[in-house]
């Protein structure tokens, strides 16, 4: 059997290459493996990838969306029956046509905890902004003293530059209950928050009864705070828009760590000007990377990170582990984290 893998580059500091393909090297493990281990230098146009995967029988890392998963692309791949994405997410494609191929695609629910504590850390930005009252402090020359002796700048110790916001007793709202929504939840009700959610089918089972399960207008009239954790799809896109904006609280805080698409930047740029949002915390764009200046760059209202929530060096090796867990699995005909 053929295996290709296709690895992403590495782009963090307590983190190698080899790292990650000592994991992928397990495979290797398995009786009549051939395996590939491809590291691109750059993100790949979906022909790009043809070289590469050529007649392999299985892919493992592959970006699952309706560019690369459709009649075309696969006629590419006659062998290929199982195609992994590495990403909790993924984009639309052609069910039916999959299975009528017999091709088995997964996906990997490797960082709901990861992704969550990083949206987390965002709200905890957008209420405190420690870095700034941290740089504040240490860039401060406080070896400059008055006749009395003391500090000239000692005005500045104990000075509050942004507004402190406290989220006990407040309400957060969840767009998405699955994984990674019902761990920012929990963080919510450690907090002391009143936990409310909307997603598009209800929760049922004791890990769900801390969180009030609203419908979506509910959700936006009544949160402080609305951390976004649903898919991108045609039914989600643009899911907050100007009318959705206009319905939430005054004030309100909007924290996004699953796809820019789903909300409309123009509409958001307007609530955030008017202060129908108080702040927003951002791991993602709707163009990523950015094509254009954009003006939620340009507004201290806005916290922007590019799409990192999931890096840390623990789930980086776990999507890889879980991924080989998955296709051991599909090997023993019990195949997991089927998405077609």
């Amino acid at each position: 059997m053929k295996i290709v893998v296709i690895q992403e580059t590495v782009k963090m500091p307590n983190l190698t290459a080899a790292e990650v393909t000592e994991h992928w090297n397990q495979l290797k493990k398995l009786p009549n493996v051939e395996l590939k281990i491809v590291i691109p230098e750059k993100y790949l146009m979906p022909e790009e990838y043809h070289d590469i995967i050529g007649d392999a029988d299985a892919v493992l890392g592959l970006w699952v969306s309706d560019k690369v998963i459709n009649e075309e692309w696969l006629s590419h791949h006659p062998n290929l029956k199982y195609i992994a994405t590495l990403g909790h997410g993924f984009g639309e494609f052609d069910v039916e046509m999959t299975r009528r191929k017999k091709i088995t695609i997964t996906n990997t629910i490797y960082g709901a905890q990861t992704i969550a504590e990083y949206g987390w850390a965002l709200l905890m930005e957008v209420c405190h902004h420690v870095n700034v009252h941290s740089d504040m402090i240490k860039k401060t020359d406080w070896t400059k003293l008055d006749e009395r002796g003391m500090p000239v700048e000692r005005a500045m110790y104990g000075n509050v530059v942004t507004p402190q916001i406290e989220l006990y007793g407040k309400t957060c709202g969840i767009f998405g209950l699955g994984a990674i929504g019902l761990a920012f939840a929990k963080m919510a009700s450690g907090f002391g928050m009143r936990v409310i959610s909307y997603s598009r089918h209800k929760k049922v089972g004791a890990i769900y009864s801390f969180v009030e399960q609203v419908d979506f207008d509910t959700l936006l009239r009544e949160s402080d705070v609305i951390s976004i954790h649903a898919p991108y799809t045609a039914e989600t896109a643009d899911t907050f828009d100007k009318e959705a904006f206009s319905k939430m609280k005054d004030g309100a805080i909007l924290i996004n760590t699953a796809r820019g698409g789903l909300i409309d930047e123009t509409a958001m740029m307007e609530a955030l000007n008017s202060g129908k949002l108080f702040a927003a915390g951002l791991d993602v764009l709707r163009d990523e990377p950015p094509v254009s200046d954009n003006p939620l760059f340009h507004t201290d209202k806005t916290s922007i990170t590019g799409h990192i929530a999931w890096l840390t060096k623990e789930s980086r090796l776990r999507a890889v582990d879980m991924a080989i867990e998955n296709f051991i699995h599909y090997l023993n005909a019990i195949p997991t984290s089927v998405i077609n």
